[in-house]
């Protein structure tokens, strides 16, 4: 047997350290991807399914009712600074004026208050515009006064129907119960272009659109808490979230709808207690646009990240069914 000399025995151990040397560096390059790939989906990061590992761009145009706009406009914040490179526009003109620009093909995504109309399905189609329809949260339309007004801690839903009824001559508290002061009331609420118009005109009036005509409408909440926080005899109503971020500034009542005072808040809300003002809220998508890698991963950011987002904007969280359904009908999104 030949004995190695000392040079072919140094050339050995040099070419197993090269060889271990390469091995390590293949590793860490598997490890290093693995390990940034990981980092970005724990960071929040959307990947484009259409380019993996590409960089997402483009607009996202969003358009709709004021109650859902907190909502979709943290969405839009929050995905936004996960990717820069696209841009998301949220505008605020009422579930029917948000329609109306959906329906024109002006915007990608429709927020609303109520469900889509039969006539709005309608006029989409008319322009080849198939809506799909997602359930983002639940929210409860609070009925808030004055805080200095320390009469009222309830109403009933018949009392409010006496109030905002076609017609009605109510015009001070104590025709609203003789218990009440002699003190002027009032009225500020959400006009005709607005999904919280049309659901409140509906479950206390009878009849969507139905409505007293001398109120103060807007299509802004803000300026409805502004008009109840300035007069001691006011009243309005617009959606929980404002509500709980104008604490002080205004005071929600209880609504006794036949099974007592029930007030809103997340929890009677979600579990059905708070009627008949207790309501889902919706967003709804072009075929179109949900072709389009950046439009998917917005609707699939907000999903994977509905409860953080719901609570932070003080909505109130899909419950297990509705989180199912709107799985459904992200998948659907997902394979357009």
């Amino acid at each position: 047997m030949k004995v190695p000399t000392t040079g072919e025995c140094l050339l050995k151990k040099i070419r197993y350290l090269l060889a271990a040397l390469v091995f390590a560096s293949t590793a860490g390059l598997v490890a290093c991807s693995k390990s940034d790939n990981n980092a970005n989906v724990a960071s929040g990061g959307t990947a484009n399914s259409a380019s993996p590992g590409a960089k997402l761009t483009g607009s996202i145009r969003v358009d709709g009712s004021s109650t859902v706009t907190p909502l979709i406009a943290l969405a839009a914040e929050d995905f936004q600074a996960k990717n820069s490179g696209v841009t998301v526009t949220v505008g605020t003109s009422g579930t029917g004026g948000g329609f109306e620009k959906f329906c024109n093909g002006e915007i990608d995504i429709a927020m609303a208050s109520r469900p889509i109309k039969e006539k709005e399905v309608d006029a989409c189609k008319s322009k080849n515009i198939e809506p799909l329809e997602l359930i983002v949260a639940n929210d409860g339309l609070s009925v808030v006064i004055n805080p200095q007004n320390d009469w009222v801690k309830c109403l009933t839903v018949k009392q409010l129907k006496a109030i905002w009824e076609p017609g009605s001559t109510v015009n001070n508290w104590n025709q609203v119960d003789p218990s009440f002061p002699d003190q002027p009331l009032k009225l500020f609420g959400p006009g005709s272009d607005s999904g919280t118009f049309d659901y409140f005109t509906k479950e206390i009036n009878g009849e969507e659109g139905a409505t007293r005509t001398d109120y103060n409408p807007t299509e802004d909440d803000n300026v409805t808490v502004s008009g109840v926080a300035g007069d001691k005899g006011a009243l309005g109503y617009f959606g929980l979230s404002y509500l709980l971020e104008n604490q002080g500034k205004v005071k929600g009542i209880a609504i006794d709808s036949g099974n007592g005072c029930i007030a809103p808040s997340t929890e009677t809300v979600q579990s059905g207690q708070y009627k008949p003002l207790g309501r889902p809220l919706f967003i709804y998508l072009k075929p179109e646009s949900a072709h389009r890698p950046e439009v998917k991963a917005f609707a699939e950011f907000y999903f994977d990240n509905q409860d953080a987002i719901t609570k932070e904007a003080r909505f109130v969280p899909l419950t297990k069914e509705q989180l199912a359904k709107a799985d459904e009908e992200l998948a659907k999104i997902k394979s357009q």
